[in-house]
């Protein structure tokens, strides 16, 4: 992110303006819907505002003279569209006092550029693409037009109008930041959106007491609570809605070091981030600390979220989690996510499951040698049974020998299916006698083995058979 998205009190000063023609009529009327107090010098003589409302009009002072010697004492803008050479000049006098300047269509001479925009009133929507592309952030505006209510803007004020009165019914930060998210998720914020004001107005000052409201505790303190997220294998898309919420509504949140940047990027701004994961081979903190860390922040009043990658259920150790919350008294929940696996089978097209193939499947991990060694093997050898390994790339010789002395066939087909779902996710085929060779061509992991049959089914498979036959067809020609 180049550009920090800031919102400018345009009514604390004077927007310079300088150029001409539709270009600088279309700023004109955007900066004068904003309040703004305009001072327009026109590069081709002419101040021409029709079509502009007489408000707007008497908004711009139409001056003279020449823009590069003018006095900027009370300036808090400088803005050039259309302008010529002139905003090139006029960008290096701003920048020399420093104001900040936006030449139209000229990042290398802009200290700010224009969002494209959605105005509700109170409620305003920045979209920016950084100046690269204000086609895309268009289409954005678009999308966010057609799903925000018409009246949020209404919302915004009428919140506002009884926030002061509220917080001082309301002293515990945490519990006025609930207060406001129930009155807007439910009936009453709803009453706004409709239209129906006085209805919302009577029905918020009928709440008596506004922290019980808000779900303070006997104590009149906020209640924290735990909420175990699956993180999904890194694709931020792959989040659901209820875990975007989850992490939206958080105090803080406790992730695993698998948790892609992406998916950080979605936790609310203001809440504490605590890195609680584990690498092999590398020091962590412990099970029994993450436990204590969880059940202090959800004593202490907060909504904490343990984030994981995957699902929390699967290799994740939630269980060991929710059993130490309970035996805590602290209240959870658990949000699922996509495992890896079926990350991995989705983005590569290996069914885990295919008819008269693969009738089922198994989940293990094997992230140690010692753990391969402790698995029952005898029981994963028919043919029809999908195996989908976590943690295995150190394990891969002993996870082979494991099965291959228990009777699975060496040609059974194997993927090694790394960083699932992210931009570098990568895949390498082979078979199982070839297993730990194959583990060696990946460039580092999280990874995952899937073992079996469906695996010839997969994209990497059926590329690698054709570019064999394009090898062999080559070495025919010659």
């Amino acid at each position: 992110m180049r550009f920090l998205p800031v919102f400018l009190d345009l009514q604390s000063g004077v927007v310079l303006l300088v150029g001409a023609g539709e270009l600088v009529r279309a700023k004109l009327r955007l900066l004068a819907s904003a309040g703004a107090n305009i001072r327009w010098f026109t590069t081709d003589g002419s101040h021409d505002v029709s079509g502009l409302d007489a408000a707007h009009a008497a908004r711009i002072e139409r001056a003279t003279g020449d823009p590069l010697t003018s006095d900027l004492s009370g300036v808090i803008a400088v803005l050039c569209a259309g302008a010529g050479d002139i905003g090139v000049a006029m960008s290096a006098r701003a920048k020399a006092v420093g104001l900040p300047v936006n030449v139209m269509d000229d990042l290398a001479h802009s200290t700010f550029i224009f969002p494209a925009i959605v105005d509700r009133g109170d409620v305003v929507v920045a979209v920016g693409t950084g100046g690269a592309s204000p086609v895309v952030a268009r289409r954005v505006r678009e999308r966010v037009e057609a799903v925000l209510p018409a009246r949020i803007g209404d919302l915004a004020a009428f919140i506002g109008s009884f926030r002061k009165s509220m917080h001082a019914r309301i002293p515990e930060f945490p519990l006025r930041r609930r207060f406001w998210e129930r009155v807007i998720d439910g009936p009453i914020g709803a009453l706004v959106l409709a239209g129906r004001k006085d209805e919302a107005e009577k029905a918020l000052n009928e709440i008596a007491d506004p922290a019980a409201f808000a779900g303070a505790n006997q104590d009149g303190k906020a209640e924290g609570r735990v909420t175990l997220v699956g993180a999904g294998p890194g694709d931020p898309d792959l989040l659901t809605i209820k875990a975007l919420r989850a992490l939206q509504d958080a105090d803080v949140v406790f992730y695993d070091e698998l948790v892609s940047p992406e998916i950080l990027d979605r936790i609310r701004r203001d809440a504490s981030r605590i890195p609680v994961g584990r690498r092999v081979g590398k020091p962590g903190v412990g099970q029994d600390a993450i436990h204590k860390l969880l059940i202090e922040a959800a004593k202490s009043g907060q909504r904490a979220v343990r984030l994981k990658g995957g699902d929390p259920f699967i290799f994740g150790r939630g269980g060991e989690e929710i059993e130490a919350l309970r035996a805590a008294g602290v209240a959870y929940s658990v949000v699922p996510g996509i495992t890896a696996g079926l990350g991995a089978a989705a983005q590569f097209e290996a069914p885990l499951t295919f008819r008269h193939e693969a009738l089922r499947i198994t989940f293990l991990t094997a992230h140690k040698a010692k753990d391969a060694e402790t698995v029952d093997w005898s029981v994963l050898t028919d043919r029809k049974m999908t195996i989908v390994v976590y943690m295995g790339m150190t394990a891969a010789p002993s996870v082979r020998a494991g099965l291959l002395a228990a009777g699975r066939l060496p040609q059974t087909p194997v993927g090694v299916f790394a960083r699932v779902t992210r931009p570098d996710a990568q895949a390498v085929v082979g078979t199982l006698e070839n297993l730990p060779a194959l583990v060696e061509k990946i460039d580092g992991g999280p990874a995952i083995l899937i073992i079996g049959d469906v695996v010839a089914h997969s994209a990497p498979w059926r590329q690698a058979n054709l570019n064999q036959v394009i090898s062999k067809l080559l070495d025919a020609a010659e």
